[in-house]
């Protein structure tokens, strides 16, 4: 790891936005760097977000820390990602639920074509092979993916502008976590019945929208 990015992660340290050693050491492991466009590495390490091409970004370090703190992610567990952008947060989260068995399971989607081939070549340094745990889909995230509900935790990383999609609610599992960005705020939705949940928001966010096919 060099030190640009050393600096990085200990700032968001310091910060409290990484707190949980899993998660810290999964943000050493998977660089940044691997996930921006060529014109764009040399702000790799600026705690910003940076454009990927088709109006989408990679979102913020500290935003990322904060949303992987949130969800919780657990050895084992099937995670659905809606909007995989370049992939960073897509190998940050399959580097946390995997087990050397092969066990744990990203489903990522992605509605902009050329991203979702953006995310696989990406995320193919870091998960690959037998062991590969992730899976890209090219589909319109708002919907979810009913084909491998239910899951275990659901992440966004692009804005609804109401609010959390009832597909992703009916995906979720009894006792599930939903964290995605509604507007300017990221609510945190946790599953506690079959048609229950507890609700959480945190405000001073910003994250392009979220693209659908409507």
């Amino acid at each position: 790891m060099n030190t640009e990015y050393e600096n990085l992660i200990n700032s968001l340290i310091e910060a409290g936005y990484l707190k949980t050693p899993a998660i810290i050491e999964a943000f050493k492991k998977i660089d940044r760097l691997d996930f921006i466009p060529e014109e764009q590495k040399s702000e790799a390490y600026v705690n910003a977000p940076l454009s990927i091409g088709f109006g989408q970004t990679i979102s913020q370090p500290l935003t990322v820390a904060f949303m992987i703190e949130l969800i919780e992610p657990k050895i084992g567990e099937k995670i659905l990602e809606i909007g995989s952008g370049s992939g960073w947060q897509t190998a940050l989260l399959c580097e946390l639920v995997k087990e050397e068995t092969g066990t744990g399971k990203i489903i990522a989607l992605e509605i902009i074509k050329e991203l979702k081939e953006t995310t696989e070549k990406n995320i193919a340094k870091y998960d690959s092979g037998e062991n590969k745990i992730a899976e890209i889909i090219l589909t319109d995230g708002s919907k979810g993916y009913k084909k491998e509900a239910p899951y275990d935790k659901i992440i966004a990383a692009a804005a609804s502008v109401e609010d959390v999609p009832l597909f992703w609610k009916r995906q979720l599992k009894i006792g599930g976590r939903i964290v995605a960005p509604v507007d300017d705020k990221i609510v945190v939705i946790d599953k506690i019945g079959k048609a229950k949940y507890e609700r959480k928001e945190y405000f001073g966010f910003s994250f392009v929208p979220l693209v659908n096919n409507s």
